[in-house]
């Protein structure tokens, strides 16, 4: 597993941000022969082609016409977006006289504490005046620039009783003496290409600069920044790039801000998924009909990473239905749809995995635990079709440093392999068959 892992984590290191990531994929289809479509200009699609768009630079959605008669659609998704602090405008707070932070709030529900007393720095979008236009650019400073440093124990002896932080008195981190007031817009600008007044909107975030490593007596673990959700994205990449189905539309799909609701232009529970699958259906010439029938034909895989049983914490997990690392691809239940699998998706999915020998292991919440949400039951209500949630198993989510299993990755990667060389069939009356290219 040495290899995958390393890929892994040279592509989670080289995606500061969530659009750095998308602009990483985009890199990666291109280089495998996909084309780049503008959602704003016409489509002409052609069977056997290769195509892709981007929303907001932070979320890519990519498809592979087949070259046969189209009955169905493969679709996996996951997020680009981490829990992480976002810089403020008017970012400059002067302390006493004698230090520099800056103002910054929460972007999602992170765990606060692990984020103290390591080195961060800034990557993001910029939106810049360039040629009589506005022009959208990355950056990421990639330099060990600020940190948020901690009380010391001997101001607050309490503090291991348990403490609850002020994002807005405990989180600011710190960036400089005085005469650091002022000083990131510049570097900002440096890193864009442009003078600072031609900056006329960002999206800035912090990061973790601490890099991935595999740990553990025999290797069995890794930890990284941004498993959750990069790792299932990077996975389904490998599966969707390994070819797809002679009569099945094949669409990878990554959104983002799932940290914080999916409810943006290119968040799950938008409509640019249900854009792209109308369009593609327009520009092939194909019926309203058509389309429905492609979808009961159809399955999405919404793939984010799920919570392995914690080694301290058991009284946490489900009495019968928790994950551990390295042994499978987790499959995840929710009586009160918060995750979308059922039992024909669950069968689906695990006759899948079954082709792949790759393992699945289940995940329900403890019944008296209110567990979160994922992307299925959001990207349903726009597109309906059969869904299953699955994830890779990990400890630490939503900490700026999480740790998972060596050995999942690669069960993620063959079991997305066989689900885009196959077809679903819908049989009628409960009934569905898979066909694969290996059949």
């Amino acid at each position: 597993m040495s290899e995958i892992n390393q890929e892994l984590l040279s592509f989670i290191r080289r995606s500061p941000s969530c659009y750095h990531a998308v602009a990483n994929l985009a890199a990666e289809l291109t280089a495998h022969g996909f084309t780049e479509l503008s959602e704003g200009a016409e489509w002409k699609l052609e069977k056997g082609g290769r195509y892709f768009i981007r929303r907001n630079l932070s979320s890519i959605l990519a498809f592979r016409v087949p070259e046969g008669e189209l009955k169905g659609v493969q679709i996996a998704a996951s997020h680009s977006d981490s829990p992480t602090f976002k810089l403020k405008e008017n970012m400059d707070v002067v302390r006493d006289g004698a230090y520099t932070e800056l103002n910054v709030e929460k972007y999602g529900g992170m765990l606060c504490a692990p984020w103290f007393d390591r080195p961060l720095s800034v990557a993001g979008k910029v939106v810049v005046r360039q040629d009589g236009r506005m022009e959208s650019r990355l950056v990421d400073l990639d330099r060990d620039l600020l940190m948020i440093p901690n009380l010391a124990i001997h101001m607050n002896r309490s503090v291991n009783d348990g403490y609850q932080y002020s994002i807005q008195k405990d989180m600011l981190p710190l960036l400089g003496d005085e005469t650091a007031k002022g000083g990131l817009m510049p570097l900002v600008a440096q890193a864009a290409g442009v003078a600072e007044e031609d900056i006329l909107g960002h999206d800035l975030f912090l990061y973790c600069r601490s890099e991935g490593t595999v740990w553990g007596l025999n290797g069995e673990y890794l930890s990284s920044p941004k498993l959750d959700d990069l790792q299932c994205t990077f996975a389904n990449l490998k599966g969707f790039l390994a070819g797809g189905h002679p009569n099945a539309l094949s669409v990878y799909a990554v959104f983002d801000n799932e940290e914080v609701g999916s409810s943006t232009k290119q968040g799950a529970a938008s409509t640019v998924l249900l854009d792209t699958l109308t369009r593609i259906n327009e520009c092939l010439g194909r019926s309203r009909q058509d389309y429905l029938r492609m979808l009961a034909n159809g399955f999405m895989v919404s793939a984010d990473n799920a919570h392995a049983a914690h080694p301290n914490h058991l009284d946490k997990a489900d009495l019968t239905n928790h994950p551990h690392m390295n042994q499978g691809i987790v499959i995840k239940f929710s009586a009160n749809q918060k995750y979308c699998t059922d039992s024909v998706s669950a069968a689906l999915f695990r006759e899948i995995c079954r082709r792949a020998d790759a393992p699945t292991q289940v995940f329900h919440n403890h019944s008296d635990i209110l567990g979160g949400s994922t992307l299925g039951n959001l990207s349903n209500a726009q597109v309906s079709l059969n869904m299953v949630d699955i994830g890779l198993p990990q400890l630490a989510m939503h900490s700026p440093y999480e740790t998972a299993g060596t050995r999942d990755t690669e069960y993620l990667v063959r079991a997305m392999t066989v689900f885009f060389r196959s077809l679903v069939q819908d049989e009628g009356q409960g009934s569905y068959s898979i066909h694969s290219v290996t059949d």
